[in-house]
Order: structure tokens, then C-alpha cells, then sequence
């Protein structure tokens, strides 16, 4: 393994949250003997190509700072490779971080964590969903809850949480059941009346949202939440349930744990880690081990 690790940061990131936070992380893993380089990127893709580069050069691992949209972009990267990836988790979502057990706005402290695990070969294989070329971690969303992705990218006048609680109420005014059509593992083609269907690698969305509430990262298997054919007044009873999970306990809420989904309903746009990856219909595939992360856990070594 070598000593220099790369921080993959992106300095626009929340007014400059992402840069400020790379420094306390950098002198983490200096102390702790660790030679470090950070990569910053002009757009997303100049800083995919960027980090593509530190790990074909071999750097012994590759650490994003920020939130979901930095470590999607950190997973495009490694995934399927043997650099290990680690978070500074500092935005707004900080889902995959959050769901493998790490300090979440304490840069110092993933740092020192980085540092710890990569001395001790504290290393994890998880698995990925993958969609086409395009890898995630936690959450793939499609129905209600993309809509309201949707929507509040669309508000351009109102920021923060306040314009997604916003798009909510919106989208609840307009809210009608989708009709998907839905393969699981290959078997027949079910035909179904739902409002939001979600594909889980990790258990949270939105910021702790715990829609896949019992999905385990390392068990080759998605957990496929289904919130089946809900009035508005139901909705609103079993949304809010979500932040705790006990939204599974509902009649309205199927869960499916498959290694493969096909998803197609008109009209509807997902979203994975909380980034745009296009109209439905397509196809989720769970891939074991994609990925080896520094993080609590049962270590793989390096």
C-alpha cells in the first residue's frame, strides 16, 4: 500500500464547506503519517477524470469530501478496483456515509478514522447497485419521491430543505398513483399501481430518510421497497414514518429482497445517491464486493 492518499474535494461545494473541510481531514491523516494530495475539479467531469487518474497511478486510497453528489462521483472511480475509498462526509445528504457507520460533519474525526483503518487494514467490501455504466451506493428512487427531486430542482428561487418540503406539498396536490411495470431477478412481468418504488444497496435517502431501513451493504442482495397504491391521506400518514423506518410495518408497503430489477413506467425520472440518472425504464443490478471502503466493519485487509 502506499503512503500518499488523494482527497478528492469539491471546493463549490456548499459555499466552500467541501474545501474547509479537506484541511482538518489532511492534517488527520498527515499526523498520522500519510503523504496527501488533493484533487479538485473545475465541473463533475473534470473531476471524475481527475480522480480516475490518482487511482490508475495507484494511490493507496481515495477519500471524497463533501456529500453524496462527491462520493457518487468517488464511487464512478473506484468501483470495481482495489483502491479503497473513504468520506468526509460535510453536505447536506451524507446517506452513504451515514449507512457504513461513519463520523458524519467531523472531519478530524473521519480523518483519524481513514488513517486507522488503512493502517490497520480495516477494509470493507461492499456491494453496488449498477444501472448501465453508472454505480451507486445507497438509494436508487423512482415515482413520488423522484418527483419531488424533481420539482425542487426546478425551484430555483427558494433553497435548503425548505424548497424540498415545499415540492413536497406540490407534488402531493398532484399526486396520482403510477402505473410501473416491474421484473424482479428475471421472473415474469408484474403489472402494478404504485407510488413510489425504491432500490436499496443502503438503507437511507434524503438526508436519513430510512426508506430500505433493513438493507445490509454486504449481502449481494438490493432490498426493493414498494409503497403501493396509497390515497394522499394515507401517504401522509405513512411518509413521515420513513425517518424511523417503521414505514415497513404498513399494509400499503411490500419489501423484495433481489439481486436484479427491471424497472418502466411512463414519465418518471430516477434518481441514485440523490443524482439524476435519467427516464425509466431500466435495469438495477446488485454487485457484490464493488467496492472496498474504510469503514467499521469486518475487515477485508489491504
Amino acid at each position: 500500500m502506499t503512503s500518499e492518499i488523494t482527497l478528492f474535494v469539491n471546493p463549490t461545494a456548499g459555499s466552500g464547506r467541501g474545501a474547509r473541510a479537506a484541511q482538518p481531514a489532511a492534517s488527520a491523516l498527515r499526523d498520522a503519517g500519510f503523504s496527501v494530495r488533493t484533487v479538485l475539479g473545475e465541473d463533475a467531469d473534470d473531476a471524475l477524470r481527475r480522480a480516475r487518474e490518482a487511482v490508475a497511478a495507484g494511490t493507496g486510497a481515495l477519500i471524497a469530501v463533501g456529500g453524496d453528489g462527491m462520493m457518487s462521483l468517488a464511487l464512478q472511480a473506484v468501483a470495481g478496483t482495489m483502491t479503497p475509498l473513504g468520506a468526509v462526509a460535510v453536505g447536506t445528504g451524507n446517506d452513504f456515509a451515514r449507512a457504513l457507520g461513519l463520523p458524519i460533519q467531523d472531519p478530524a474525526a473521519a480523518g483519524r478514522l481513514a488513517a486507522e483503518a488503512l493502517k490497520g487494514g480495516a477494509v470493507r467490501e461492499i456491494d453496488l447497485g449498477r444501472v448501465g455504466e453508472r454505480w451507486f451506493g445507497s438509494v436508487l428512487a423512482s415515482g413520488f419521491d423522484s418527483r419531488v427531486n424533481d420539482r425542487g430542482n426546478r425551484m430555483r428561487w427558494v433553497g435548503g430543505r425548505f424548497k424540498y418540503d415545499l415540492a413536497i406539498l406540490a407534488e402531493l396536490a398532484a399526486f396520482k398513483p403510477i402505473p410501473y411495470r416491474v421484473r424482479l431477478d428475471g421472473g415474469p412481468v408484474r403489472e402494478i399501481e404504485a407510488t413510489l418504488i425504491a432500490v436499496g444497496n443502503g438503507t437511507t435517502y434524503g438526508g436519513g430518510m430510512r426508506i430500505c431501513a433493513d438493507a445490509v451493504m454486504d449481502d449481494g442482495l438490493f432490498d426493493v421497497t414498494v409503497v403501493g397504491d396509497c390515497t394522499r391521506t394515507t401517504l401522509l400518514k405513512v411518509f413521515p414514518r420513513v425517518y424511523k423506518g417503521t414505514h415497513l410495518d404498513h399494509p400499503e408497503v411490500t419489501v423484495h429482497r433481489v439481486s436484479s430489477i427491471e424497472l418502466a413506467a411512463a414519465g418518471v425520472t430516477a434518481y441514485a445517491d440523490g443524482e439524476q440518472l435519467g427516464a425509466l425504464p431500466l435495469t438495477a443490478h446488485c454487485v457484490p464486493g464493488a467496492v472496498r471502503v474504510l469503514a467499521p466493519g469486518s475487515p477485508t485487509g489491504i
